[in-house]
């Protein structure tokens, strides 16, 4: 792929390391090829590094001249990223690199996820160290494995793995807004036993695809009111009224992200077909007029397949398993009352899928507050144990909670403010970040998190914005010139 598409980008050190991460695969839990370029990139400038037993990398920055005993910054960012694509696409995350594309103001991928997230924050970090015109006091920085599939790689770090004073995490989606907050989270799978029988004779299969959703991140985009592809199979499921049996089904692929496809085989009788044809646009047209506003590119299609089954599900798990679906909650649960527009709890009915003897139920709930955490994942529990299913809650990961008399906070409002003559925007935000895990493992750590403008996170819509990654990088420059 050529460099043309970054071609005459500012700032040009920033794009430069996007690109070529870019081309290096870095899937969650599978970061050992961006590990590798990122020793050589200390190797390359004679930086010093250590990395910790799970592959968390820390990079020394030697300061700028004369300003030596500044206090120390931590620049944060993790080095994995989501790895979705467009059905049809034809894309190995292990071994391909990312096609970026340029339209308009954006960058984008080919059918793929970006990885602006957080590729964006780790090309920022690796352009200071290089910057000659960057101004700053001693640096780290921080680069954390697999934050995508359950932050295991901030939750293993040790206690004197860094020793800054403040803390940059770069690894926000809003130009112009400094976070000083985040939601907890943690994930609860539900699992059915398989009970499987014999197709009925003379029937076929016939696979329902649900797609053409938004999906997105479930929780930047769980208030945006978006489709999700699970819940509409259950409900279409619900409405088929000819007998059928369950051959397959399966949906989403990501626990923190909203499901955008969702398919199921099922065994009718061929003199069936035409009404389950007739229930599906009936289905969709209902569902369109739904979702008029918020997801408006649903398609559910129907086809016939040649493939032989030779199980499916008992009529009992089939209509336990479409209860259980529909059943399940998914989207917001609660709005903050002290900050205006904030979600404060959610969940997400997340992924679908047959492991073997087994049906597994992903589902992930977030909160700014523990015990609404709690109260909705019990909800989740308890419908489970009512179905019969096996429930398992996952570990999870603090909160972080907003410090508005931070130091950090009030210096980086003042750097705004000097360079584009406004005042910056001051959120708290319902995900998950590593400052909620890095504030508990470090405490007194001066944290903000902030970064450029991206849209459709963890989807194949994922673009940064170019004109606010200038300013993203500008920003970043400013705080550190002022902290040294």
């Amino acid at each position: 792929m050529s460099k043309q598409v970054i071609k005459g980008l500012e700032p040009k050190l920033l794009w430069e390391h996007f690109y070529e991460i870019s081309q290096v695969p870095r899937p969650s839990k599978k970061e050992g090829k961006i590990r590798a370029y990122i020793k050589e990139f200390t190797k390359k400038y004679n930086l010093k590094f250590i990395e910790d037993k799970v592959g968390n990398i820390v990079i020394s920055v030697p300061a700028s001249k004369g300003h030596e005993k500044s206090p120390k910054v931590v620049l944060q960012g993790h080095i994995d990223m989501v790895c979705e694509k467009n059905k049809g696409t034809k894309h190995d995350f292990e071994n391909d690199p990312i096609e970026l594309l340029r339209e308009g103001g954006w960058i984008t991928a080919n059918g793929t996820t970006l990885g602006a997230d957080n590729g964006i924050g780790v090309a920022a970090a690796m352009a200071i160290a290089l910057d000659g015109k960057a101004v700053h006091g001693p640096l780290e920085l921080l680069m954390t494995i697999d934050e995508e599939t359950g932050m295991t790689g901030v939750g293993a770090l040790k206690k004197n793995f860094i020793s800054g004073k403040y803390l940059l995490n770069l690894d926000s989606e809003e130009d112009g807004v400094f976070y000083v907050g985040c939601s907890g989270g943690q994930d609860t799978v539900c699992s059915f036993k398989a009970d499987f029988v014999k197709p009925k004779r003379g029937t076929q299969p016939v696979e329902l695809l649900v797609t053409g959703l938004k999906g997105g991140h479930s929780g930047l985009d769980i208030h945006q009111g978006r489709a999700n592809a699970i819940k509409l199979l259950a409900q279409l499921l619900n409405r088929i009224e000819v007998p059928f049996q369950i051959a397959n089904i399966s949906g989403g692929s990501l626990r923190n992200a909203i499901p955008r496809e969702a398919e199921a085989v099922i065994m009718i009788k061929p003199v069936d077909l035409n009404k389950v044809k007739t229930a599906v646009r009936k289905f969709t047209a209902d569902s369109l007029l739904e979702y008029k506003t918020s997801d408006n590119g649903l398609t559910v299609k129907v086809k016939k397949l040649n493939e032989k089954f030779g199980n499916v599900f008992s009529k009992e798990l089939t209509s336990i398993l479409v209860n259980t679906l529909l059943a399940l909650p998914h989207g917001v649960m609660a709005m903050s009352a002290d900050i205006p527009g904030l979600v404060e709890t959610s969940t997400n009915l997340a992924t679908l899928k047959m492991e073997k003897s087994k049906i597994v139920i992903g589902t992930s709930q977030r909160s700014s507050i523990e015990s609404a955490k709690d109260n909705i994942t019990n909800m989740v529990v308890a419908i489970a144990k009512l179905a019969g299913a096996k429930a398992e809650i996952g570990d999870g990961y603090p909160g972080w909670k907003p410090n508005m008399d931070s130091e950090l906070l009030k210096l980086s409002r003042a750097v705004y403010k000097s360079l584009f003559k406004k005042e910056a925007k001051i959120k708290a935000i319902h995900a998950g970040l590593e400052t909620g895990l890095l504030g508990s493992k470090y405490p007194g750590l001066d944290m903000i998190s902030f970064g450029p403008t991206i849209m459709g996170a963890h989807s194949p819509d994922e673009k940064v914005n170019i004109k606010d990654v200038e300013k993203f990088y500008k920003v970043l420059k400013g705080i550190l010139k002022k902290l040294a």
